[in-house]
């Protein structure tokens, strides 16, 4: 089921120019714009495009997953779901394969965006491991968040609401994280609830091996939570394919 979503990626290459354009706005654009932010007081040195790459990584990984629920839903419109509930295929299969096939791409999105960034001259302190930490935590953090726009989509079953809700939701977590600067220098009450912002837990499990002496207790808590947080997704989004398949 996965191979069948990875086809339609790979016969629209385009697909994959389109939603890495933004991205690159975002990295060079704000790279530009707010690189004397590196030279304040407790930002902690280094150059801002090397900082900003894992917050534009992270960024594209929530909003490329946020639509898999629109998937799932053209899937419902076009009767191939139901079509599928008739063979013996794994139940969980049909509905998150469109999940791990996100995975995949974000991965892939986030080497290219890594790699744009080292060209643009952003230099990563921690090595190989700390790209990979990178790569890994935006994968599960796509994994979330397709698996509970999977979950919205079968619960409302409406393209409007879906767009509004992730539309709502996106940049508001983005900003609520360590996306564009560090937590200790938003106000106090956006750092209490950046505590909770699964984006900052992505974000914060990476930059944590991503420095010189790597802090592996940040993020294995980190990277734990949200783990955690990815399975009740994947959780819920069954339990929610479960009550369609018996409404149909």
């Amino acid at each position: 089921m996965t191979a069948r979503q990875l086809k339609v990626f790979l016969k629209q290459p385009a697909y994959l120019v389109v939603t890495l354009i933004q991205p690159v706005v975002w990295l060079f654009l704000f790279g530009a714009l707010f690189r004397r932010t590196a030279d304040l007081p407790g930002f902690g040195g280094g150059s801002y495009l090397g900082y900003l790459v894992p917050g534009v990584i992270v960024m594209t990984a929530a909003s490329a997953n946020m639509w898999a629920g629109m998937g799932t839903l053209e899937e419902i419109e076009r009767g191939t779901l139901n079509r599928f509930l008739v063979t013996p295929v794994s139940r969980s299969a049909l509905l998150n394969a469109n999940v791990v096939s996100q995975g995949l791409t974000t991965a892939l999105q986030s080497l290219i965006i890594i790699g744009l960034g080292a060209l643009g001259g952003a230099r990563y302190q921690g090595g190989a491991l700390g790209l990979l930490v990178l790569v890994l935590a935006s994968s599960v953090l796509g994994t979330l968040f397709g698996a509970f726009s999977n979950a919205l989509g079968m619960l409302v079953r409406d393209r409007e609401s879906i767009i509004g809700f992730n539309t709502f939701l996106l940049l508001p977590l983005t900003f609520l994280s360590s996306a564009f600067l560090p937590t200790a220098m938003m106000p106090h009450w956006m750092q209490r609830v950046a505590r909770f912002n699964p984006m900052n837990w992505a974000l914060e499990s990476a930059r944590a091996v991503m420095r010189p002496s790597p802090d592996w207790w940040s993020a294995g808590t980190h990277g734990g939570w949200l783990l955690a947080l990815a399975v009740v997704a994947v959780v819920l989004s069954l339990r929610t394919f479960r009550a369609y398949q018996r409404s149909v």
